[in-house]
């Protein structure tokens, strides 16, 4: 009896360890344009820590107040740029993914830029211009007023996140051949998660970009060690695909999750975590992705629908 107790102690730990969560996200921003209080950024923690790193930062200072409002901090917005986001992951260069980083770097805190050598030549060469913008970086332009440093980020190579509990990974996205796009495969301990920057399909893009990502994350899908996956659907199905400029439609988003089920399996994917980012507001057009998206869910995917300063856990 003592050995069984022994072995169902065991069962219940292991099982608890997979099924626990791991992790809090807060989206600053969900929109994919047109609303400037409502831009990509995501702040990624530990559940049990309260230091972040921002996820793209689009929007920063409204989609925190926001949180602020929602009691998910008690302390005012400004404080927590400065004190509780440690970091910023930008998955490309584009205004709706970088313009709150650039409205807020007056009143922000030194921490670490982590992105492309591409994007982070914009910040240097278009951004952090004193032409453009003052350069609150530490490279570029002189004077140099030092908020900022950048860090290069080396694709499929594992590098830890300054002042936090992360590590992450980087993967090459087609942004509307031929321009690029990162996805960040984020770690705590054991436990993952799966931010995509913008990106088109690979039969669109004529790329094998998400093939290569799918390989990449089918194993630690099938071990239930990747708990959620974030990932763009721009467009209603109407669409043209010579319109699409390196973005998703919920078609071409269950063609890209049929392609990854391949290497997982499909029951593997029944209840995985897609939180659906980047919906441009454009007419009715959220509406329409959502009810197609939902209507031809046949992988009974676990899709998400994230709202500005609600709060996510994995």
């Amino acid at each position: 009896m003592k050995s069984f107790n022994i072995f169902f102690g065991l069962l219940i730990s292991i099982s608890t360890s997979i099924f626990a969560q791991r992790f809090k996200v807060i989206p600053l921003g969900v929109k994919g344009g047109l609303d400037e209080s409502n831009l990509s950024a995501y702040m990624v923690a530990p559940i049990n820590s309260n230091n972040y790193i921002c996820l793209d930062a689009g929007t920063l200072y409204y989609g925190i107040n926001q949180a602020v409002k929602n009691g998910l901090f008690a302390k005012p917005a400004e404080q927590v740029l400065r004190e509780n986001i440690k970091g910023y992951l930008i998955s490309h260069a584009h205004l709706d993914h970088v313009a709150g980083l650039l409205m807020n770097a007056p009143a922000d805190s030194h921490k670490t830029i982590y992105s492309s050598p591409f994007v982070i030549n914009a910040f240097k060469n278009k951004y952090f211009s004193w032409t453009n913008w003052a350069n609150f970086a530490d490279e570029g332009e002189k004077p140099q007023l030092g908020t900022y440093n950048y860090q290069t980020l080396t694709y499929n190579k594992e590098i830890a996140l300054k002042n936090t509990d992360l590590f992450v990974t980087t993967f090459e996205l087609s942004h509307g051949n031929p321009y690029k796009s990162l996805a960040f495969l984020v770690r705590y301990k054991h436990n993952y998660i799966l931010y995509l920057g913008d990106t088109g399909a690979d039969r669109i893009e004529n790329s094998d970009d998400l093939k290569k990502l799918w390989i990449a994350i089918a194993p630690l899908i099938k071990s239930k060690q990747l708990k959620g996956l974030f990932i763009e659907t721009s467009f209603p199905n109407s669409q043209p695909d010579t319109k699409l400029f390196g973005h998703l439609t919920p078609k071409l988003f269950f063609k890209e999750m049929e392609e990854l089920s391949h290497y997982t399996g499909k029951s593997a994917l029944e209840n995985f975590n897609i939180v659906v980012t980047h919906r441009k507001p454009h007419a009715n057009n959220e509406w329409i992705i959502r009810q197609e998206l939902e209507k031809n869910n046949m992988l009974k995917l676990n899709l998400i629908f994230p709202k500005q300063a609600g709060l996510l856990k994995f």
